[in-house]
């Protein structure tokens, strides 16, 4: 079985509900797993808690401001974006390697097939290929960091 057979059944396994697969095959035997973080559902439903605890009165109209200032001025029709989402988790790099093109920026145009990221996982490189078409508007997550699976990586304006 070849790196490319493997990368598209990790890639089926993570559009999937299915949680473990093992294959073998001439003696060599595979198992793929899809991980399932309980302490990111946890952290979700600590993080508001504590946040609204402190002041809740304080932090309303600071945080009425703050959304509405970015969105009018940042991202244009934010009910017609598109989100580009993980198909996996590992890590998110924007370009293929130090002193690389960067794969796709704010204001790019990007087609299906067009590759905006890749995503390392098990020290395998994953080119993230584009399904819709239209122009990036932002970009959701930090060059070299973790993402999780279904995590959004870009907002996109459809053409």
């Amino acid at each position: 079985m070849d790196i490319k057979q493997i990368q598209e059944l990790v890639k089926l396994i993570n559009k999937t509900s299915i949680g473990e697969i093992t294959i073998e095959e001439d003696g060599t035997k595979i198992t793929i797993k899809q991980k399932k973080d309980p302490s990111q559902k946890i952290y979700t439903q600590a993080a508001p808690a504590s946040y609204s605890t402190p002041a809740p009165a304080a932090i309303a109209p600071v945080s009425n401001v703050a959304t509405a200032v970015p969105t009018e001025t940042t991202v244009p029709k934010a009910d017609n974006l598109i989100t580009i989402k993980s198909p996996m988790i590992g890590t998110f790099y924007r370009q293929a390697g130090p002193g690389k093109p960067i794969f796709a920026s704010v204001g790019d145009e990007v087609a299906p097939g067009k590759v905006v990221c890749i995503i390392e996982a098990m020290k395998l490189f994953n080119e993230i290929e584009s399904e819709v078409k239209g122009k990036i508007v932002k970009v959701l997550v930090e060059d070299a960091s973790p993402v999780e699976y279904d995590q959004p990586l870009f907002l996109v304006e459809p053409n």
